[in-house]
């Protein structure tokens, strides 16, 4: 029978991440956002071993979009908080949503685990090439006629084909969690851990010491992946829209990825066969973890959850020396 390897380490947490739109699938109808907590939370608890922890790290794009809606209609009356809040404004909100549904479903389970949610700061490079051409889209449409307002603002903006200006921010790669420390020792008990939201508060460090945020957003897996390689995870899982990663994705020829080794996914990250705006981030975060830590990585969906840990779906990206694992849907666990 197959058993996910990060269930053989219990004495480890594990490290899972999904996007936002896995909360809040409809933007107009901010309700549907607990009753989709509580089936997620349910779906969550198939992945936790007894006794091991788990640091979940969500995406916080539709929440974020809907601030800036906020912002944009209110503008005029009420002065604007910088991105750097308005993530640490998501990481609360949704971070209460998780850590109420995960903790009301653990209790019924009779699982005595606590919950909590961290608001937590990312460090990144203020030298970082992202910062000298911003390329991740935030926010609503414009008309093009406001194209000198926006830049007047300092805004970077973009036309978009048929629906007009919008702005983009940087997308700087992670360097360090501040709260690493609190992170790991709460998952290390074997609590539950909601951190690193929507790639975490982006904030540069001075030559004095002092944190300073910075308006730019961290994709969340990348800084999922730096977090399981800091803790040492026992695994990665990384959960997106579809079950599992594919060759020629949305073409006739289409191929499921069972099991592909580092070296296979950097080879076809370099050929373009994954996008950088989807699946490119997430085969990328679990080569660095795979190859950093020794552990293979998942990546596949919450409907196709159930069955990827039964090993019948899900894509599992393993160390090179783990290359034999492509015929079977139960990677080994060397390295642990």
């Amino acid at each position: 029978m197959f058993t996910p390897p990060w269930f053989e380490i219990p004495d480890r947490p594990l490290v899972l991440a999904f996007g936002g739109n896995a909360l809040l699938p409809d933007p107009d109808d901010p309700s549907a956002a607990l009753e989709r907590a509580r089936e997620f939370a349910a779906a969550l608890l198939m992945v936790i071993p007894d006794h091991s922890g788990l640091v979940l790290v969500h995406g916080n794009g539709p929440q974020v979009g809907t601030i800036l809606l906020r912002v944009e209609a209110t503008k005029d009356q009420i002065p604007a908080d910088p991105l750097d809040v308005l993530v640490a404004e998501t990481q609360g909100s949704i971070g209460y949503l998780l850590a109420r549904a995960l903790r009301n479903t653990l209790r019924a389970r009779k699982r005595n685990v606590e919950v909590a949610t961290v608001a937590t700061q990312v460090v990144v490079d203020a030298d970082d090439a992202g910062f000298g051409k911003p390329t991740k889209p935030i926010g609503p449409f414009y008309d093009p006629s406001r194209r000198a307002e926006l830049e007047d603002q300092g805004w970077d903006v973009v036309d978009v084909p048929d629906r007009g200006l919008r702005r983009v921010v940087a997308s700087p790669r992670p360097q360090r969690v501040v709260e690493l420390h609190t992170i790991g020792d709460a998952a290390r008990h074997g609590h539950v851990v909601i951190a690193g939201g929507g790639g975490g508060i982006p904030v540069i460090e001075t030559e004095a010491g002092d944190l300073v945020g910075v308006e730019a957003v961290i994709d969340k897996d990348r800084t999922a992946a730096l977090l399981a390689r800091s803790l040492h995870s026992a695994g990665l899982v990384i959960l997106t829209a579809v079950s599992a990663a594919y060759r020629g994705f949305g073409t006739p020829d289409e191929q499921i990825i069972g099991t592909i080794t580092v070296t296979e996914a950097r080879e076809l990250l370099a050929a373009g066969e994954f996008p950088p705006g989807s699946m490119g981030p997430k085969i990328e975060a679990l080569a660095d973890y795979a190859e950093a830590i020794g552990r293979p990585g998942l990546v596949t969906s919450v409907a196709g959850l159930s069955e990827a840990m039964r090993g019948e779906t899900g894509t599992w990206v393993v160390p090179d020396d783990q290359a034999d694992a492509r015929n079977s849907r139960a990677p080994s666990t060397s390295g642990t």
